[in-house]
This record gives structure tokens, C-alpha cells and sequence, in this order.
């Protein structure tokens, strides 16, 4: 089994667009969002992405995760099978130390909220922190994208 481990953290200010490398259009949606059992379809730089995650361990640092690429028409036929409310995000890609931070700059109902993660080796491993990293929400159910698709930022 695939286990993804991350931290996720608000961002502070805009000056992680300067740093970027890359950057990607995402738009997603969900099959289901069930807590702890999601399945989600995203198109990213017309490639398309099939998802399922498992359920977040107790400190919600790590969890299952399995992907595939798609072609992206049946990526698009399978968004229109997806719940209601969809996600629309820029992912920005930012190198510090031997880590990437990838940044989520989301629009729509979710605009305003800029979201920051960094995938681990381990639970403990040691990375460095780039200065617009703020608090860190890692395990926070609000700050993943399938409740954010559910009950928006904006209606906080």
C-alpha cells in the first residue's frame, strides 16, 4: 500500500510566487467524499487523475493514497458523475532545502484560502520551512479539499 505522509500549513503572504518553478491549473471533483474514504477525479494540465485515499491516521499526518493517470476524456466524462461543488485551484511548486512545497491558491467559493503541504519520507523527518509558511493545520478535517468542496471557505 501507497502511504502518503504530509504537513499542511497556511501561507502568509503571495512571496511563494516568486519562488515557484512551476505552476498548474487544478480543477477536481469528487466521486465520494465520505470521511476517510474519498475518491476523486482532477485534471491537472490536461492530463487527467483517478484518487483514492483512505482514512487519516490519528495526528493526521499520514494515510493511503493511490493514483493513476487517465486519459483526460474520461477524466471529463467522470466529473460529471462527481457531488456537487468542485474544487479550482493554481498549484505553485516551491523548492526548500532537499523538500517541494506545493501551494494551493484557491478560487470560486474557496477564494481567499491559500493552503501549503510538504510530503515526507517518515512522520519525523526534518525539513526546512520557507518563511511564508504560517500555522500549521496538518489534521485539520476544514483544510482538506473534500470538505472544502462540501462547505466552502467562504462560508466559514
Amino acid at each position: 500500500m501507497a502511504q502518503e505522509i504530509e504537513r499542511k500549513f497556511l501561507v502568509k503572504d503571495d512571496s511563494f510566487k516568486k519562488m515557484a518553478y512551476h505552476s498548474s491549473r487544478i480543477l477536481q471533483g469528487y466521486i465520494c467524499s465520505a470521511r476517510g474514504r474519498t475518491v476523486r477525479i482532477r485534471i491537472r494540465d490536461e492530463k487527467g487523475f483517478l484518487t483514492i485515499k483512505g482514512p487519516a491516521g490519528g495526528n493526521g499526518l499520514s494515510r493511503y493514497e493511490w493514483e493513476k493517470e487517465i486519459p483526460l476524456e474520461e477524466a471529463q466524462e467522470l466529473m460529471k458523475l462527481c457531488e456537487p461543488g468542485m474544487i479550482d485551484k493554481t498549484r505553485f511548486l516551491v523548492r526548500s532545502g532537499k523538500h517541494v512545497f506545493e501551494i494551493d491558491e484557491f478560487y470560486g467559493e474557496n477564494e481567499g484560502l491559500v493552503v501549503a503541504e510538504v510530503e515526507l519520507a517518515s512522520e519525523d523527518e526534518t525539513y526546512e520551512k520557507p518563511d511564508f509558511i504560517g500555522e500549521e493545520v496538518t489534521g485539520d478535517v476544514r483544510y482538506y479539499n473534500s470538505f472544502l468542496m462540501r462547505t466552502p471557505y467562504k462560508t466559514w
